[in-house]
């Protein structure tokens, strides 16, 4: 009987709202989303910027590559327009629902409209730059089940 009054308290609240599961950067995998991560900027250079400098018609676009790090390990983070300008060398930033983006084999991590980028506090842990996930190249192989 108390599970049945449990459950129609839990439904009273909004619904949605989970505690969010922060994830380490060595536990990222291809094809994955969904991820909260509390991470520092290591560097950030831009590697595309096309907008109102080069035509007035077109929409500002920047993008960055910036390597972001844990304790466990480090990832290429791509920024896009507003969130390149939070990603400065030495802060530290919590990306929410961020994703795995696949670019030329590799892992880039990624935030699109859906997700969020937040300057936070500085974190006290040393970031491990030995294990850049980036660096690994993954293939894409077709699997045929029988």
């Amino acid at each position: 009987m108390a599970a049945a009054a449990e459950e129609s308290q839990q439904s009273n609240k909004k619904p949605g709202l989970r505690k969010p599961v922060f994830t380490k950067v060595d536990q990222l995998k291809p094809g994955t989303g969904g991820h909260t991560l509390v991470v520092k900027v290591l560097s950030s250079n831009t590697v595309l910027q096309k907008g109102r400098s080069v035509s007035q018609h077109l929409r500002q676009t920047r993008i960055a590559e910036c390597l972001v790090g844990d304790e466990t390990g480090t990832i290429l983070f791509t920024a896009r327009n507003d969130q390149v300008d939070l990603m400065k060398p030495g802060t530290t930033i919590i990306l929410r629902n961020a994703k795995i983006d696949m670019f030329k084999g590799s892992m880039r991590l990624a935030v699109d409209k859906w997700g969020r980028v937040e300057v936070t506090e500085p974190a006290q842990f040393i970031v491990k730059e030995d294990n850049n996930l980036s660096l690994v190249e993954y293939e894409l192989v077709n699997v045929v089940e029988e």
